[in-house]
């Protein structure tokens, strides 16, 4: 049972209430803590990103380009991508649902990958590996495509993390609660000044939730997937 001590007033003023469940929530924490604490990104560096589009990623591509990087995300259609470019500001974004994905990554990423935000595992997360640049930077917060696999995906190109001294670290986002003030306060800030932008797929009605939560699966939503009640 919870003593309450950990329990969270939210601030209305800070940002609009929804976005405390997205942008200004978990989602945008964990984007915060995985880029700038492990990620650990420097000027001129290039970020790449899957599930660009999703209420994580689309936070870390955003940080990124805030702290000089070159943001690059991967998302699935025409549609994710032209939001996370246009919308969102990346520098580019590759879809992963047509064909000739690594040739058009590499294409997307001229100078390597200097970090990578973990979202996705399986294939994708192999064609990165052969893009790493040396003592390269892997937050690892989840791994969708396996979620619903029978068997898990065998990585082919391990040995890119032991050839480019690089780091992959896996991530719990609640193991670290003494930096969610900080990080609250800066992604409330950027919200207020229009520097974090956001979108919500919003299902109407509890008796719509497991279908949103299968889209989830699917990729099917843009930004934070949200079930709105009354």
């Amino acid at each position: 049972m919870s003593d309450g001590s950990d329990l969270r007033k939210i601030d209305a003023k800070a940002a609009p209430l929804s976005a405390h469940l997205g942008a200004v929530g978990m989602p945008g924490v964990t984007a915060w803590i995985g880029l700038l604490d492990i990620g650990q990104p420097k000027p001129g560096e290039t970020v790449v990103v899957a599930a660009a589009s999703g209420a994580v990623g689309s936070v870390v591509g955003q940080l990124a380009k805030a702290k000089g990087c070159r943001a690059v995300g991967i998302a699935g259609g025409k549609a994710k991508c032209d939001y996370v470019m246009n919308e969102l500001g990346f520098d580019a974004c590759v879809d992963h649902k047509a064909p000739n994905l690594f040739e058009r990554l590499s294409a997307a990423v001229p100078q390597g990958i200097d970090v990578y935000f973990e979202n996705v595992g399986g294939e994708i997360l192999d064609m990165v590996l052969r893009l790493l640049n040396p003592f390269a930077r892997i937050p690892l917060c989840g791994l969708i495509s396996g979620y619903n696999a029978t068997e898990p995906y065998g990585v082919k190109f391990i040995h890119s993390l032991l050839v480019n001294r690089a780091k992959l670290q896996g991530f719990i986002v609640s193991d670290h609660l003494e930096r969610w003030p900080t990080a609250l306060g800066e992604l409330a800030a950027m919200v207020r000044e229009g520097k974090l932008k956001y979108r919500e797929t919003i299902a109407e009605g509890i008796e719509n939730a497991p279908k949103a939560f299968i889209g989830l699966l699917k990729g099917e939503n843009f930004g934070k997937q949200l079930v709105k009640l009354a």
